[in-house]
């Protein structure tokens, strides 16, 4: 399967469009001389069945951008739609649902049950669904991101990279049609970072999910078929068929500082 080669920065057509669209989205916490606006009027279309890294300074949205298109939050003002279902207008049982049935979710703080085990707490998001996951299917993805020899252990057990390779496994495994990654590869080592990467690669192209990645490291971000650079909670730039490279150099171009795996 080939890389989408473009991503549409002004989106339009019906509310019908698949992917994650935003339009017109703005965040603003607090009130009056207190108030900060972090998502200033953000339009953007990430395809469907396509990567798509989110890159920028720190501060400048990213998350905010990631929590609000996944329904975490409630934008101030605008829409988001996700393969035709706009979420800014539905009640919050319809909300909860459709993170449920439909959304997959990776955490910087990973988010794992802590009295569940590795085991439990991957086929949790599925169960809750009331899908089934196949013990193969489980062990493959376990084995694949080194967690094999961890399966019946407890969070509390692990170091944070391999609770990070817990939180990918779980959101691969629910089978979403969204993925939602924050950082996916922000505690792992090169080599793991690699697997983890080829993982969500593939979940694209064998499986036609659709993800959205914020990522410093523009590493990860070559595997995109796009990146979306923000600044001050605005598009600012995009940059498809992605390098590391060239990544790299639009990050200098912000003044951002360009991380990597260890």
């Amino acid at each position: 399967m080939t890389r989408t080669s473009y991503l549409e920065q002004s989106p339009r057509g019906t509310a019908a469009q698949r992917g994650v669209v935003v339009r017109d989205l703005v965040k603003v916490y607090g009130a009056g001389d207190n108030a900060v606006t972090v998502l200033d009027g953000v339009t953007f279309a990430f395809r469907h069945r396509s990567v798509t890294a989110v890159m920028g300074p720190s501060g400048s949205g990213k998350s905010t951008l990631l929590h609000c298109a996944a329904g975490l939050d409630r934008p101030t003002s605008g829409s988001v739609s996700i393969d035709g279902t706009e979420l800014t207008t539905v009640d919050e049982a319809a909300l909860t649902r459709l993170r449920r049935d439909r959304l997959g979710f990776v955490f910087q703080s990973y988010n794992l049950v802590p009295t569940l085990t590795v085991r439990q707490n991957v086929t949790l998001p599925a169960e809750l669904a009331g899908r089934r996951v196949a013990e193969s299917a489980v062990e493959g993805v376990l084995a694949r991101l080194g967690l094999g020899a961890h399966t019946d252990v407890r969070p509390a057990s692990l170091s944070g990279g391999q609770q990070q390779r817990v939180a990918i496994a779980r959101a691969l495994l629910a089978e979403p049609a969204v993925i939602f990654a924050d950082e996916p590869t922000g505690a792992l080592d090169s080599r793991a970072a690699a697997e983890v990467l080829g993982l969500l690669r593939d979940a694209v192209d064998a499986a036609g999910r659709t993800i959205v990645m914020v990522t410093h490291d523009p590493v990860a971000a070559s595997i995109a078929d796009a990146v979306v650079f923000f600044a001050d909670g605005r598009v600012v730039d995009t940059l498809t068929r992605p390098t590391a490279d060239a990544v790299a150099a639009r990050m200098a171009r912000l003044g951002a500082p360009v991380g990597g795996v260890r």
